[in-house]
């Protein structure tokens, strides 16, 4: 595989759990959170999805032969941002894995866009800190 093959499959994997628009080559439009993507094929799985006619379907299964686009509705979160933030605390001891999404501080703490999601302690707490300052910053 190519490297942009590879970065092609990784944008589109970075939309799960994002809403998403999909258009179809049979003039279908549905819109809901992507749940799923079958990589081979580009089929699509959305949850709690709406069609053109605002009719809510709790699943919706889109083979990839059909889909002709796939429309990011939410501006996806800046990982390489928050481990420059992060840089500024911890100098010298934060690495980035913006491909696997997420981030290693003092290799004990990861941070992904959801926050801390293992690590403890001081540490632990002040990357938080960083984060929960970071997220505040791109809301308000």
């Amino acid at each position: 595989m190519s490297i942009a093959q590879r970065k092609f499959f990784t944008e589109v994997a970075a939309l799960v759990d994002s809403s998403v628009v999909v258009s179809t080559t049979t003039g279908k439009t549905y819109s809901g959170t992507l749940v799923g993507i079958n990589p081979d094929s580009l089929s699509l799985c959305l949850a709690e999805a709406k069609d053109a006619e605002g009719k809510v379907l709790h699943r919706v299964f889109v083979n990839g032969s059909v889909v002709a686009d796939i429309l990011s509705v939410e501006k996806p979160f800046d990982l390489k941002s928050l481990a420059e933030r992060l840089e500024k605390v911890f100098p010298t001891m934060v690495k980035l894995y913006e491909d696997n999404g997420f981030i290693w501080v003092m290799n004990k703490v990861k941070v992904t866009e959801k926050g801390v999601v293992e690590g403890s302690g001081p540490a632990a707490e002040r990357v938080q800190r960083v984060y929960d300052h970071f997220i505040s910053e791109i809301k308000g």
